[in-house]
């Protein structure tokens, strides 16, 4: 193990005011898993860190909402949350929360810093305020017309039927969503993050360094807000819920969330050091390690300009080495949408489809957002289940089991000479490999699992053009029969390792069913890795079908719900 080989990997943490679904599944936290757990199988050292984002605006508009507490909506939504990626199998090695003490403690002190190296920008200005309600308010709390779409219903922050990003003093006729009163503005202080600063750096840093190494939509925003240039952005604003603002004389004012949410990736990163007596420093200070953050596209500017500005500010800390952000994933055709219930809430998948996970990971994985918005549908999960798990991957391994025990009682024979045929698999076998960890390494994870099931479908070729059960019946060529099935259980032993990154609960299955322990990467590809002889377990389907009446189910759901 070396340095060069540490990996800090990040998944950008969910707001603990609902649920999570499959778009967030898709886009962020089943991609960044099936990289941690294929870079711990490489020999790599990771550390996977993610947890609650409990400070968002969007958390106490629940508590008003729904007549309870911030820190009431925060625990039941944690808890929730955190079930939903362990169900998953999502590997973190911490889930943690931004209400923990240790990251109050530690945004607190990454303020500081940057307000005693005299970083920020000290401003009054003028911001909206409810008089009805005595506070200023927050930009999703104020309602008024889009500029652009003319929508009369526009947040502050953003317009959710056009999607643009706006500032609260774009809208038209703005009013407070707390009293349904017209706004009048009021004097403010707050301090600022100069990024207009950072601006000739970021350039440099992205644009040229990264030029080569991060994908093209994410550089493409990135490269449109420094051409638009970049402005002071305040870090602090007029709420209570929150880490307060650590300055004397300033009440009623905390860290905006965007400013405390990433620190909170280091904040994890030191609870799961002081969990397990280890160093947090090496994942965070060392120069050879690598720092990867995975989102999605609406959390690009904050990934790629503003939390390295703020790390650049610091000036102890490593900064990002790649942010493969993915686009989003569309339902039925829809943008999903969690106030109109248009989304398919992980919890409740599972109450559907028990032990299915699975299934959703790879489909999920097949139909990935990487380069742009991708839809799913039920329909076409269906069929992916049915098509490529059901009739190809599970029907290849099901094969392979009951003809190793028709024919030895699932002891596994030994190879004899072989043909051009078993040549051209054995080729295939030992390639895959590396093939799709060259496929993983570069967050092409769409390329890498239709390569895995291309795997799967050219061991069902194999057995279909040797006909094995065919040769059996001929004593003067059982001998051929062994080798071709020591050739396919050789292929199993490397599904069971390749399938581990994007079906783990799979890959533990056969694991259980070949009676071996899944090694490292590195022995995937390897056809004598099970000796002759070797007792195998009888076979167990690895997938069900699923059948057109639950698919109804669910689009009716949809449509009921939303």
């Amino acid at each position: 193990m070396t340095d060069s080989s540490r990996f800090t990997i990040t998944a950008a943490l969910p707001y603990a005011n609902g649920p999570v679904h499959i778009g967030h599944l898709s886009g962020v936290y089943l991609p960044a898993d099936i990289f941690a757990r294929y870079k711990r199988r490489s020999g790599s050292k990771v550390l996977y860190v993610c947890g609650s984002d409990e400070h968002g605006v969007p958390i106490t508009i629940s508590a008003k909402k729904n007549k309870t507490t911030p820190q009431a909506v925060i625990d039941k939504y944690h808890d929730i949350i955190k079930k939903s990626f362990y169900d998953f199998g999502i590997s973190f090695d911490i889930y943690d929360r931004t209400s923990n003490k240790l990251h109050h403690e530690n945004a607190t002190d990454f303020f500081k810093k940057l307000y005693h190296d005299g970083v920020f920008l000290e401003k009054f200005s003028e911001q909206y305020y409810d008089q009805k309600e005595n506070t200023f308010l927050a930009d999703r709390y104020i309602q008024g017309t889009c500029p652009i779409c003319k929508f009369n219903e526009a947040y502050g922050d953003q317009c959710e039927q056009c999607g643009a990003t706006l500032d609260p003093s774009e809208l038209k006729d703005p009013k407070s969503t707390l009293s349904g009163e017209k706004l009048i503005k009021k004097k403010t202080k707050h301090w600022y993050l100069p990024l207009n600063q950072f601006e000739e750096w970021l350039q440099e840093w992205i644009l040229n360094d990264k030029k080569k190494k991060w994908k093209p939509n994410v550089l493409g925003q990135c490269r449109s807000w420094i051409d638009h240039g970049l402005n002071p952005r305040a870090v602090t604003r007029d709420l209570d819920w929150g880490i307060k603002v650590p300055i004397d004389g300033e009440s009623g004012k905390v860290l905006y969330v965007w400013f405390d949410a990433p620190i909170g990736y280091i904040s994890a990163t030191k609870q799961w050091a002081l969990n397990n007596n280890e160093k947090w420093e090496p994942y965070w200070q060392d120069s050879n390690t690598k720092l990867i953050h995975f989102i999605g596209k609406d959390n690009i500017v904050f990934h790629c300009i503003m939390f390295p500005a703020m790390l650049k500010a610091h000036g102890k800390y490593i900064l990002p080495h790649n942010v493969p952000a993915n686009e989003f994933l569309n339902l039925e055709g829809k943008k999903i949408s969690t106030s109109r219930n248009w989304a398919v809430w992980l919890h409740e998948y599972l109450q559907d489809f028990p032990e299915k996970q699975d299934a959703l990971r790879y489909v999920l994985c097949v139909t990935a957002p990487e380069n742009k918005d991708n839809d799913f549908t039920w329909k076409d999960f269906q069929a992916r289940n049915n098509n490529e798990l059901v009739a190809i991957f599970g029907n290849f391994i099901n094969r392979v089991f009951v003809l190793c025990h028709k024919y030895w009682d699932g002891k596994i024979p030994a190879t004899n000479d072989l043909q051009k045929i078993d040549t051209e698999i054995i080729k295939k076998i030992q390639e895959a490999p590396g093939m799709i960890g060259n496929y993983i390494d570069n967050y092409k994870f769409r390329f890498a699992i239709q390569t895995f099931i291309d795997l799967a479908r050219a061991g069902n070729k194999y057995l279909a053009d040797t006909e094995p059960w065919k040769l059996f019946k001929e004593d003067e060529l059982k001998a051929r029969t062994e080798t071709i099935l020591n050739i396919c259980i050789q292929l199993t032993a490397t599904l069971a390792i390749l399938c581990e990154p994007f079906m783990p609960f799979t890959s533990k299955k056969l694991e259980n069913m070949l009676n071996i322990k899944i090694e490292d990467w590195s022995s995937a590809g390897n056809v004598a890795k099970i000796s002759p002889g070797h007792i195998i377990e009888k076979p167990s389907l690895l997938f069900s079908p699923v059948e057109d009446e639950e698919i109804d189910k669910q689009i009716l759901k949809l449509k009921r719900d939303s």
